[in-house]
């Protein structure tokens, strides 16, 4: 008997959906993220000098290395295994804390090893404390979003976020306890986090160590491992240049290598709007990733190329405006806009890769999602070492760039066997090529590169429209209700009856 194909109503819920949990899940992270958008700019001006700023950035990215490690991946598994409706949800959190304990427990034995990492010896309390309050407070929200409280997110979003930005206030400017008290803000307000989902969602309730399932802990486990690797190579492409620039650009341009990590750390600012709106978008994929399984393959392909669309516009306006915007800053952290370009076109490709290992995520391929990344990670090392001798400190930054589009290339491919998105490859190109253009014309200081940096935005717009649109016209509703409706019937009345096409 034939399939029997969904009806338009049924495909206006699935797009519906999407897009209210993006609404719900945008309240959630947009509060956070702009608070890490805000904060650069601010801790330029507490923390004044670039390598103390270099120092914080380079302490933090250890706790990000160690925290897959002491998590063993199991971030993942908690969503994955706590949406599979034949998985007990008391069963999944047990076995997440008690992995969480382990890889902890396994952490403080190697004391003597960690302690060789740069900034460890200095900060490896705090740092130890950060891993773990940031572990238990990714186990918490992965397990309330796979119960889909949704709104609980949100909220804990947003109290998260205050609670930060008090504790910044009070650290590292009424008591000036500079790198220490930046560290000490965030473990803080993660702890609180974790502590009020804990408490409101009543996880109490799923933690049972006297019947713990060790068939369904090791099928999470062989989930979760090959994460472990994989996000140290994530890591290993986003955090390793400021490794690089601190052994290898020391005294470069007067400025030592500390100087020259602080500044990497200020230029990754503006590209955070786009990883802020990736991380909104991919939480909120993710489950209608897992539960939407009608006509996947036109679902995804679709939903891929509005996507796509509205971040080749958003890249566009960084790059542009990067300049002028990082007047922000501190006076000596400026001259961090030249690291803005590549990183930026760098990030569209993060929020690739993520849309596409959702469909590792759905059929249980972790093993391709992590040799994915590790090519691509050692893809990132070498050009690492080879562009920063050739180009100086900002030959940083397309090594990560070639990086990411390294993985995003063969997830593209691999992931043909299991789902086909049809990304149409010559419009991606045609965006890439110019951003690229842009890039290239700040960074050689083109005459009047403003100018035309500002005509290939409104070209790339122009170019994006109609994929942007049709999301638009799909979030306004949900975001304006009455008036957002009436705003996507009077501009599609503009444009008249045919639809820009995606």
């Amino acid at each position: 008997m034939a399939a029997q194909r969904s009806s338009p109503e049924q495909h206006g819920d699935r797009y519906t959906r999407l897009a209210s949990n993006t609404v719900v899940f945008a309240i959630s992270n947009f509060s956070s993220k702009l608070l890490t958008f805000l904060v650069k700019p601010f801790l330029s001006h507490v923390i004044k000098e670039t390598s103390v700023m270099g120092v914080v950035n380079l302490a933090q990215q250890c706790a990000n290395l160690l925290i897959p490690f002491v998590s063993l991946g199991v971030s993942g598994s908690i969503i994955r295994f706590g949406l599979d409706k034949g998985c007990s949800k008391k069963q999944v959190f047990t076995n997440g804390l008690l992995t969480i304990f382990l890889g902890y427990a396994i952490m403080l034995l190697c004391t003597p090893l960690l302690r060789l990492m740069p900034t460890m010896a200095q900060y490896n309390v705090l740092i130890y404390i950060y891993v773990l309050t940031s572990c238990l407070r990714s186990l918490c929200t992965q397990f309330v979003r796979s119960r889909q409280m949704n709104r609980l997110i949100a909220i804990d979003g947003v109290l998260c976020t205050f609670s930060t930005v008090m504790l910044y206030v009070l650290f590292l400017v009424v008591f000036k306890l500079g790198a220490n008290g930046y560290l000490m803000a965030i473990i803080l307000g993660d702890l609180l986090s974790a502590m009020f989902l804990f408490a409101v969602a009543g996880l109490g309730k799923y933690i049972d160590f006297t019947h713990i399932n060790r068939r369904l802990w090791g099928e999470m486990l062989r989930f979760s491992l090959p994460m472990i690797p994989a996000q140290i190579s994530f890591w290993i492409i986003n955090a390793s240049d400021v490794f690089y620039l601190k052994y290898m650009c020391d005294g470069y341009g007067g400025l030592t290598g500390d100087d020259w990590s602080g500044l990497i750390s200020a230029g990754y600012w503006m590209p955070t709007i786009l990883n802020t709106l990736g991380l909104i978008f991919y939480e909120a994929w993710q489950l209608s990733a897992m539960t939407e399984e009608k006509e996947r393959e036109r679902f995804f392909s679709k939903v891929f190329r509005m996507y796509s669309g509205v971040l080749f516009c958003c890249a566009a306006g960084i790059i542009w405006l990067c300049q002028p915007m990082m007047h922000i800053f501190r006076s000596n952290f400026q001259q961090a806009w030249m690291f803005v370009p590549f990183l930026t076109i760098a990030a569209i490709f993060t929020c690739f890769n993520q849309f596409f290992n959702s469909i590792y995520v759905i059929y249980k391929r972790s093993t391709n999602a992590l040799y994915t990344m590790v090519a691509g990670a050692a893809v990132n090392c070498f050009f690492n070492y080879f562009f920063i001798i050739w180009w100086g400190p900002v030959g940083a930054t397309p090594s990560s760039l070639l990086g990411l589009f390294t993985v995003f290339l063969l997830r593209a491919v691999n992931t043909r066997g299991m789902l086909r998105v049809d990304f149409r490859p010559a419009r991606m190109a045609v965006n890439i090529g110019m951003l690229l253009c842009e890039a290239f014309l700040l960074l050689l200081g083109a005459p009047h590169a403003f100018l035309w940096c500002g005509l290939l935005t409104a070209l790339v717009i122009a170019y994006n429209f109609g994929s942007v649109w049709a999301m638009a016209r799909v979030l306004l509703p949900k975001v304006f209700g009455r008036r957002g409706r009436a705003l996507t019937a009077k501009v599609d009345g503009l444009l008249g009856a045919r639809r820009p096409r995606t």
